[in-house]
């Protein structure tokens, strides 16, 4: 499903049947026809074509916050859990502050300042996403750090930095990956959170978040308006969601672990 939507986003301008700023002034609020397969909304903007190229804008910025955030966090969480002792007590108590910042209230005070479009909404939610992964990877680190492949390194010589990026990281890449995949879906629907009430992606530019805020004065009139953004993010976050779940069981090796001895014969 992914990789389906994926394909749709890039190939927009092949896709789409018409450029998503074209309007039809004579089918205001149409309803589906085989001419527009999802209507057209208030001006005549065809449904089908600015879902498509909303699709875009919201799996950039899901896809780029997301790197951003999860390597930031990985690299300060494994930089605590290796040193511990005072850089591991600074920096997690610079985690639990951030952690205890309302998540909501920061990204519209941020993207007030930042001001509206794709950049300020990526810096945005990746210095308010990076919390969850630093404390993955440190855990991992504190973990890894006393193991004997660790311990053989520091006495070759190694340097602090080839242990955290040739041993440490590679070994903590399980969790890492999972939480790519799950915090896309959050950067979507924090981006669309943002776009709903006016300070994120601005129009004529589509993002399914500013569908969704034109349509709310139409629930009733024109439904589909608020249908097809609403359940495009539903199935995009779901299927973020359940990729995390499928790579989580995956690369966790006492899970599969577990699942071969119950495939094997006689396995319990």
């Amino acid at each position: 499903m992914l990789a389906g939507l994926a394909a749709l986003a890039a190939l927009a301008p092949w896709v789409a049947p018409y450029r998503f700023e074209d309007i039809d002034l004579g089918n205001l609020f149409g309803a589906m026809s085989r001419r527009h397969l999802m209507g057209t909304d208030e001006v005549g903007h065809d449904v089908l074509t600015r879902i498509v190229y909303a699709g875009r804008i919201s799996l950039t910025v899901g896809l780029v916050a997301s790197f951003i955030a999860v390597t930031l966090g990985t690299v300060l969480g494994l930089v605590a859990g290796y040193y511990g002792r005072v850089m591991d007590r600074v920096m997690m108590r610079i985690t639990d502050g951030f952690l205890a910042i309302p998540a909501i209230a920061a990204m519209f005070v941020f993207a007030n300042v930042l001001g509206p479009g794709i950049r300020s909404i990526i810096i945005v939610l990746a210095a308010l996403g990076w919390m969850g992964t630093a404390r993955l990877a440190r855990a991992e680190a504190l973990r890894l750090r006393h193991l004997d492949f660790v311990e053989a390194a520091r006495a070759l010589g190694a340097s602090d930095r080839r242990v955290i990026l040739r041993h440490l990281l590679p070994n903590a890449l399980a969790p890492v990956i999972v939480s790519v995949t799950l915090n896309v879906g959050t950067a979507i629907l924090a981006e669309s959170t943002i776009s709903y009430f006016g300070l994120g992606i601005q129009p004529p530019v589509p993002s399914w978040g500013n569908m969704l805020r034109n349509s709310q004065e139409y629930l009733w009139s024109a439904p589909w308006l608020a249908f097809w953004p609403g359940l495009f993010i539903f199935i995009t976050v779901l299927s973020c969601n359940f990729l995390g779940d499928g790579l989580r069981d995956a690369l966790d090796p006492r899970l599969r672990s577990k699942g071969l001895r119950a495939q094997a014969p006689g396995g319990r």
